[in-house]
């Protein structure tokens, strides 16, 4: 019998490669594979037996076609932001209509607007780690004159043990800040300028009062290259501070730039907060489509009388359940770019041993649960619904992670996938007590269904 898949001759031929790695694992697959096909059909002398199970992790290989190449684009302006935001409300309108929630609309859309009214004085925070000596108000306020209306807030100084490395809201919200460095570097400043995000306006203020060019130049050796044009040196002179300043007087010049900037800023922390609120509703109308894609592959399987229908049903039952969720997760993405992403995680199931994994478990299940399990036929199916079941949670884990955005980036998509799919393996390993209660109700319903 042929698959309608294409041989490996013809995959190498095209472009596509099979790593070291996938091929061991592949072959592995096989031979558990063959050794359950001969149990359960010379043994238990049931048709069909194993194939099944082999036919399920075939109907991958089915979806590696070469998809067209997406595009990936995010909110670049405070417009587009704004859009952005609206368009999230709209999601949790429908997904607390769905699931029977009171409506909040009306508190996160005074949530957003009062962001965009966001009108408070240009302001300038100055901040050090404990023990670092910041300039006084006197010499800062004189190095800053000529900005006009400029708040100058002094921070508390920030932890240096203890502490979850988290910049406190009221810093947040200013425009710019002046962050105060030590020389040598401790372990605690380089962590809190970890937590900065790249469009958080920083100058970065070196005391270095007594210092040698050999130490400055090892400082910046130990700094990313994000923070080398940020840096102001300082000697610690009170005259010298003024002239030291100009790249940040020069910034709070243009202070409706920089406002805009602020705005935008806030509106993508605003939108981050609520896709973590929203992901939440997501995963709640997720379980209840995985619970029914999972055994609508599995019906179809153990129904299917040849291996080529398993495999069309898996295929399809995971097609499906993809468009469904992004239905869920409001991802304007093409079936070719969905196509992919299923193609990059199931490769990445294949990969990590998840089908021979699932069949062993469930071989080791049934001799626990007696003869009702092979007596239903059902080891190849429950094994293709535990596959469907790995995949859809490691795809909602990536498009959780690209909910901000029109289409997944596909290079990303590589470098996540096996991380994703293993920590989706793992969840449901640690969860196959849970998998087989399923299980054995689906078995209960469809025996009684039969008899009926």
């Amino acid at each position: 019998m042929q698959f309608p898949v294409q041989s490996i001759r013809n995959l190498v031929g095209s472009g596509w490669s099979l790593s070291p790695r996938l091929a061991g694992r592949l072959a592995l697959s096989a031979g558990v594979l063959s050794a359950g096909h001969w149990l359960l059909t010379d043994v238990a002398h049931i048709p069909g037996g194993g194939m099944g199970v082999v036919a399920a992790g075939a109907g991958l290989w089915w979806l590696s076609r070469p998809p067209k190449a997406p595009a990936f684009k995010e909110p670049e302006s405070l417009k587009a932001w704004v859009q952005r935001c609206e368009q999230v409300l709209g999601q949790f309108a429908e997904l607390e209509t769905v699931l029977g929630l009171p409506e909040l609309r009306a508190a996160r859309a005074a949530e957003l607007q009062k962001r965009l009214a966001f009108d408070d004085p240009l302001s300038l925070g100055v901040v050090a780690t404990d023990g670092t000596p910041l300039p006084s108000t006197e010499q800062l306020q004189s190095a800053l004159a000529g900005v006009r209306n400029l708040d100058l807030c002094i921070g508390r100084p920030l932890p240096v043990v203890g502490t979850t490395w988290s910049w406190p809201d009221d810093l947040q919200r200013l425009d710019v800040l002046l962050h105060v460095l030590p020389i040598p570097l401790r372990a605690a400043d380089l962590l809190w300028l970890e937590q900065l995000p790249v469009d958080r306006p920083v100058w970065l203020l070196l005391a270095a009062e007594s210092s040698t060019p050999e130490q400055i130049q090892a400082l910046i050796c130990q700094l990313p290259e994000r923070w080398h044009s940020r840096l102001l040196p300082w000697e610690g002179a009170a005259a010298t501070l003024r002239p030291v300043l100009q790249p940040v007087r020069r910034q709070l010049d243009d202070p409706q730039r920089v406002r805009q900037s602020t705005r935008q800023r806030l509106l993508r922390d605003l939108h981050r907060h609520w896709q973590a609120e929203l992901e939440g509703f997501r995963r709640e109308r997720f379980r209840a489509l995985l619970q029914r894609s999972q055994w609508i592959v599995a019906g179809v399987v153990a129904a299917s009388p040849v291996p080529s229908v398993d495999l069309l049903a898996v295929a399809v039952g995971n097609g499906l359940m993809v468009k469904e969720m992004a239905k869920i997760w409001s991802c304007p993405w093409s079936q070719d770019v969905l196509q992919a992403v299923v193609r990059q995680l199931g490769s990445a199931a294949l990969a990590q041993g998840v089908v021979e994994w699932s069949g062993q478990a469930l071989l080791g299940l049934a001799k626990l649960d007696g003869a009702s399990w092979l007596a239903a036929g059902a080891v190849q199916a429950l094994s293709a619904a535990y596959l469907t079941r790995v995949v859809g949670a490691s795809m909602a884990d990536w498009m959780a992670l690209n909910a901000g955005v029109a289409e997944p980036d596909l290079e990303e998509l590589k470098r996540q996938a096996p991380l994703l799919v293993a920590r989706a393996a793992e969840r449901e390993r640690l969860d196959l007590s849970g998998f087989a209660q399923q299980a054995r109700d689906w078995i209960r319903t469809r025996s009684d269904w039969i008899t009926t």
